[in-house]
């Protein structure tokens, strides 16, 4: 009995062609790469809010898990470039259809391992770069250095710098500006009423662009929005919104239940930021001067650095949720929530293909048995990568969510909203200006420049640097895993 099982089992292995193998291989490398971008990538999206406690991480799970799969599914592209981002020419494959195959799950399966890697330690990196390096990596291999389109990877090293600088230093305004026009009012509950509308417009018209340039033009077979169209449709959503928001907004509470509370919280917020601006004069009065002076300033710099560190703790007391200055993050946590979901949809609709783009490729090879410079991507491709997205998400997610949330600097609802704010202004003006950017550099850029708007000391600078230095590596380390992984595979199938 145990000879006949063992002959039939051997029988049925011996049937399995090596396209099927292939075939399953795609299948299961696709759906490892996008658990890992669900691990890593969509944790970015849901950072500040549960940074924040905007949302708790099982909420925050939920809602990315929807919109991410929702995002992949019904607006993810129906046809993806074989080689990401151009950066081989797929030509070069022609001849040998089955080594661009067993390049091609060498990608999925480096880029995934990277990943894996990274999100174990926390590390946010870019999914894009990580299949970027890993194609790198088997393209020299097949075809030598100079089939590289190095002008392709000088623009994507060049996003390292673009993306947080542009994304911090629009986050860093916003915050500021939050910050004048409604914390720093004698009365912010009610600035923040007559403000709410006019984020709310500027908001959704942000995000609806991000969502119609990078998402819903890829659903919409045939159609392609010019920029006008593109602006005059997300300005009417944002009208909407602004007009709905306005009538909510009138329902927050704004009667002081303790005036006196409310002036010393207001006190309390102008004294901090006067005293910020003072430690940064004092500092440079300390190197500029000498002798007995630079004593005298240095005991000021002391003094303002304990009165400080008195006022942090205060600030740092459970909140009265009488206060205005409560109100006014409540207020904060529906926009960041919001804003937060916007940009999981949207990233759902673009990031997929970094795991469903090469599968197809190989898939589609392997059925025609030709290289092709594009690939149809089915539904079912779609569907899979979402749900592993969201599988990825609520299984390792809370890892590189307590490093953008909570490692780099103290986040609030506003903090977090300023955050989201500028990452999504960041993607829309790369689209526009056909910028190679990353959604994870975007989004850590925009968080440091909410540190920074509180002062270099708010930043967690050991953090920071570790994720610099993993965006670095990204790329190398996707590649040499790929040399490794095709070596392998091409050893097994050709």
């Amino acid at each position: 009995m145990d000879i006949t099982l063992v002959t039939t089992v051997a029988d049925a292995v011996a049937g399995i062609s090596y396209p099927n193998i292939l075939m399953m291989l795609a299948l299961i490398f696709g759906f490892y790469m996008a658990w890992n971008i669900g691990a890593n990538d969509v944790a970015n999206a849901m950072a500040t809010s549960v940074g924040s406690g905007a949302l708790t991480l099982r909420r925050a799970v939920l809602i990315a898990a929807v919109l991410e799969f929702s995002g992949a599914y019904f607006a993810g592209a129906s046809v993806s470039n074989t080689i990401r981002k151009g950066i081989v020419d797929p030509e070069l494959f022609s001849s040998d259809p089955t080594l661009f195959v067993c390049g091609m799950l060498a990608a999925l399966l480096a880029a995934g391992t990277w990943l894996l890697i990274a999100s174990y330690y926390g590390w946010p990196v870019s999914t894009t770069h990580s299949i970027v390096g890993s194609i790198l990596g088997f393209g020299i291999v097949y075809a030598g250095i100079q089939a590289i389109h190095w002008g392709k990877v000088s623009g994507i090293v060049a996003s390292w710098v673009v993306s947080p600088v542009l994304s911090g230093t629009i986050s860093y305004f916003i915050f500021n500006i939050i910050m004048r026009k409604i914390f720093h009012n004698p009365r912010p509950v009610e600035a923040a009423r007559r403000f709410t509308p006019y984020m709310v417009f500027v908001v959704f018209t942000i995000l609806s662009m991000v969502l119609v340039m990078k998402g819903l033009k890829h659903r919409l077979k045939g159609v392609e929005f010019e920029l006008w169209q593109a602006l005059l449709i997300a300005g009417a959503i944002g009208l909407i919104a602004a007009f709905v928001s306005g009538l909510l907004v009138r329902r927050v509470d704004v009667e002081d239940a303790d005036g006196e509370a409310e002036e010393n919280a207001s006190r309390q917020l102008y004294l901090s930021r006067a005293l910020s601006r003072a430690k940064k004069h004092l500092s440079r009065a300390q190197n500029m001067s000498s002798g007995p002076v630079e004593d005298d300033v240095k005991d000021v710099l002391h003094k303002v650095d304990m009165l400080t560190a008195s006022m942090d703790q205060e600030s740092n007391a459970p909140p009265n949720p009488r206060s205005s200055v409560w109100k006014v993050e409540r207020i904060f946590i529906y926009l960041q929530i919001i804003s937060a979901g916007f940009v999981a949809f949207a990233h759902g609709s673009n990031d997929v293909a970094n795991a469903i783009g090469p599968m197809a490729a190989a898939w589609e090879t392997i059925k025609e048995g030709v290289v092709g410079t594009k690939a149809p991507v089915s539904g079912w491709f779609l569907a899979l990568g979402g749900v592993a997205i969201a599988i990825g998400l609520a299984t390792w997610g809370w890892r590189v969510m307590k490093t953008v949330g909570t490692k780099i600097t103290e986040l609030t609802p506003s903090r977090g909203f300023a955050a989201e704010f500028g990452a999504a202004t960041t993607i829309v003006i790369a689209s526009w200006l056909a910028l190679p950017i990353s959604t994870t550099h975007t989004l850590v850029g925009a968080v440091v420049g909410v540190g920074l708007a509180r002062g270099l000391g708010a930043l967690n600078l050991k953090t920071v640097r570790d994720v610099v230095v993993s965006w670095v590596v990204t790329i190398p380390a996707g590649a040499g895993l790929a040399i490794l992984f095709y070596y392998i595979l091409a050893g097994i199938f050709n």
